[in-house]
């Protein structure tokens, strides 16, 4: 395994690095206080050809690495998670199914556009009684000659007030197992609830679904009937391996803003960073986010390379989240005050951080499962 970046993956680095300096982070403030999609930024983040760099080239996508993906959303959690959790989720979850099973006409429609984000998707999968628990999905759709009819209830749905389209998981009245429908945001019986208030990655708006006897073509269905959770299992890693990368960017932020201000707050007639205590604490941090990031990256090699990485994953994720989340406590008592003063982005790293803890699996559910690839 060679530590070293290519140049093209050095490339993305610096291409994203340089878009959040310049055009995410002086706005980051103002749309985490409206809470409101940020189309604009989320447009020219498709005209940068995020949303096609896992896909090949074939379909309209650059064909890129895991690494080279990765160091993308790293940079762009750097500057704005609300961006950064919009665009990942345009990137894999919302359109992977429709990539993977999709017709020509679904690709043409739905797919295609969403490349370049001129239409906009989400994924359905979470209900009031499923969260962990997708087996208990209530979300059913009833099996006709030509056609399907959908019926059920989602939340936590992220993008899907502004989202011209879902990837939708339920059941069918034939079956147990889940299976995946697109669905698109304008057919009749398709309503989106009012939005969720959310403490972090506000800007990321979030609601509830609900499906009344929507008509779907049969060509809707994405895959067979009962193949949801193979094609699930397709991309949980690289999930987790994404959800991993959110978390060391916004780290990344607290961490970086912490050591800045050490060097020039002043107190007691030297710079605080001079000061043994937060000399440790920086020392503490810099561990932990080297850690996730070498973590991380194994993770994205083991899945460019085709090798197994359930467990690495599922490690890299675990460890990320929770080290985020300290990394910005940490930070955030470096800058003591400042830090709950709302005119500091600390404050937002601080709230940001909390949404890693949950996508792509809460970290007890996958210390179960990181137990389990031991045998227990």
């Amino acid at each position: 395994m060679n530590f070293s970046l290519t140049d093209t993956q050095q490339s993305v680095r610096d291409t994203f690095r340089k878009f959040t300096d310049e055009k995410v982070k002086p706005v980051a403030a103002d749309l985490d206080a409206k809470k409101e999609f940020p189309r604009e930024l989320f447009m020219e983040v498709g005209r940068l050809g995020f949303f096609g760099m896992r896909y090949p080239e074939s379909v309209g996508g650059s064909g890129m690495d895991i690494i080279s993906y990765c160091l993308a959303v790293i940079e762009l959690a750097r500057g704005s998670m609300s961006l950064a959790a919009a665009c990942s989720m345009q990137s894999l979850m919302a359109t992977f199914f429709l990539y993977r099973y999709g017709d020509e006409e679904v690709k043409r429609d739905y797919f295609t556009p969403a490349l370049d984000g001129t239409k906009l998707g989400s994924i359905c999968m979470t209900e009031p009684d499923a969260g962990s628990d997708l087996n208990n999905i209530k979300t059913t759709a009833k099996v006709h000659d030509d056609h399907f009819i959908l019926n059920g209830q989602k939340t936590w749905i992220t993008q899907a007030p502004a989202a011209d389209f879902f990837s939708v998981l339920s059941k069918t009245d034939n079956s147990d197992k889940h299976s995946f429908f697109l669905v698109p945001a304008h057919f009749p019986g398709v309503r989106v609830g009012k939005n969720i208030e959310k403490l972090g990655v506000r800007a990321s708006i979030t609601s509830e679904v609900f499906f009344d006897e929507v008509r779907l073509p049969r060509n809707y269905l994405l895959g067979e009937i009962g193949g949801g959770s193979r094609g699930l299992l397709e991309i949980l890693a690289e999930i987790r391996i994404m959800t991993a990368a959110l978390a060391v960017g916004v780290a990344t932020a607290a961490f970086e803003d912490a050591v800045e201000y050490a060097k020039v707050r002043v107190q007691f007639g030297q710079p605080i960073g001079k000061f043994q205590a937060i000399k440790i604490k920086v020392a503490d941090m810099a561990v932990q986010l080297e850690t996730a990031k070498h973590m991380l990256f194994y993770a994205a090699w083991l899945a460019d390379n085709d090798k197994p990485r359930s467990k690495e994953s599922a490690i890299a994720k675990l460890y990320a989240s929770e080290c985020a989340n300290d990394i910005c406590d940490q930070a955030s008592r470096i800058l003591a005050s400042y830090s709950f003063a709302m005119e500091y982005p600390m404050q937002r790293y601080f709230r940001d951080a909390r949404f890693t803890l949950f996508g792509g699996g809460t970290s007890e559910i996958l210390k179960i499962n990181i137990a389990r690839e031991y045998g227990l």
